[in-house]
């Protein structure tokens, strides 16, 4: 009766006194705490590992800050030049102040900025940073200038700066695109010879589809086999699926490479049998046809795997029902089966084209000249040219492609229905 009383006359009260409703939103919260430090971790690494490097990704593919602030002066005077004659005696006193007062350090890494626009520049500052402060002592600057080297003469080099003028620019990704600005920052086609980039998107996205059509026809029968085979064999079928994974990427290249050469293993076999003259025998090697039939093989368990996954969720009962009810084989299989594994076939397709996309070790070492993608342009900006605004823009172009597929699978299957387990 007290408890009743005590209940009708105030809140309920814990052990120790606390009103029941306080100590559910204490413990509620300590339960939520425990949960984000759970997470934190996880989130930190995400975070750190995939967050950041896209956010500098991003930033390096518009920024365009070094050769402003290596070359004040200049692009202050830059403002009121025509643009079409040579420039004027203030603009070459500018660009003369910024070479031999700036820092050298700071204009070496511009000169190689400037480089990118105009094969020279670089060459050009360099040998007349070590003359100007010999021969030069004082205006008129134009004139000296010319004399030392008759590349500033050139009003190309000139124009190229118009290019570089703004802190932020889109011009990497014009590059990328064989597209430039000209001096009064219009879009303009590169020359002919420096346009590569355009083929090799175009290459890139016609392997990737090769490649992710090649790997469907095989992977599908083979999952069929093993949701359908008895269990004993469809284990040692699964190994032989899973066994790539127990060999390094490398060596089964370089086995290929063996495999694929003009006195290789296939073509020997080709010759031995009869298909091929000795003389006829197949360039498979250092070309766009190496670059696929090595490519299919190496992703070819990116499809298999979810396709067999969807396909051992399927009751056999199903077919033999729609058999049952009249359906032939080939009509029971397209329209009971097939509808029934499409979130495992979507699932392996868009698995295998964005690791295709933008693949590079195969290519590089397969490929040749005929097979080399845009992975292996974006490596080689990033290892040997050092042009990372380049490399950055072009990343950004492949990870804006890849989300645009995601997004066009979603509005055509639906993201929900991916079966990747």
């Amino acid at each position: 009766m007290a408890t009743s009383e005590n209940t009708a006359s105030g809140p309920l009260l814990t052990v120790d006194g606390t009103p029941l409703k306080v100590s559910l939103a204490r413990s509620l919260r300590r339960s939520k705490l425990r949960g984000a430090l759970l997470v934190l971790p996880a989130l930190l690494f995400l975070i750190i590992i995939f967050v950041v490097p896209i956010a500098q990704l991003l930033s390096r593919s518009v920024d365009d800050t070094l050769v402003n602030r290596a070359l004040p002066r200049t692009f202050v005077a830059f403002e009121s030049w025509d643009r079409q004659s040579l420039p004027a005696e203030a603009m070459f006193e500018a660009i003369f102040l910024d070479i031999t007062t700036g820092e050298k350090y700071t204009v070496g890494k511009a000169t190689t900025r400037m480089n990118y626009e105009k094969p020279g520049w670089r060459s050009l500052i360099k040998k007349s940073g070590r003359k100007f402060k010999k021969k030069i002592k004082g205006p008129p600057y134009r004139d000296a200038m010319i004399k030392i080297d008759k590349r500033w003469g050139d009003v190309t080099f000139w124009q190229t700066l118009g290019a570089m003028k703004d802190p932020q620019t889109l011009g990497y990704f014009l590059n990328a695109v064989d597209r430039q600005y000209d001096a009064n920052k219009h879009v303009i086609m590169k020359e002919k010879e420096r346009r590569v980039y355009v083929m090799l998107w175009w290459r890139t996205l016609l392997l990737s589809l090769i490649v992710t059509v090649g790997c469907l026809a095989m992977a599908y029968p083979v999952a069929h086999l093993l949701a359908t085979l008895p269990l004993r064999y469809s284990n040692l079928l699964m190994i032989c699926v899973l066994m790539p994974f127990w060999t390094s990427l490398l060596v089964r290249i370089v086995a290929w490479m063996v495999m694929l050469q003009n006195n290789g293993v296939v073509n020997s076999t080709l010759v031995w049998s009869g298909i091929l003259d000795d003389e006829n025998r197949l360039s498979m090697m250092y070309n766009f046809t190496g670059t696929v039939i090595v490519m299919i093989q190496i992703l070819l368990p990116f499809m298999i795997l979810p396709i067999y996954s969807v396909m051992k969720t399927i009751p056999p009962s199903y077919m033999r029902a729609a058999q049952n009810l009249g359906a032939p084989p080939s009509l029971a299989f397209l329209k009971v089966y097939l509808p029934q594994t499409l979130p495992g076939v979507g699932a392996g397709v868009i698995l295998v084209f964005i690791v295709a996309i933008g693949y590079y070790i195969t290519p590089e070492l397969v490929g040749g000249k005929d097979g080399q993608l845009i992975g292996n342009m974006i490596a080689y900006h990033m290892q040997k040219s050092l042009n990372w605004g380049l490399a950055a823009a072009m990343g950004t172009l492949l990870l804006a492609a890849i989300l645009l597929l995601y997004w066009v699978y979603d509005r055509i299957v639906g993201i929900d229905n991916m079966r990747m387990n």
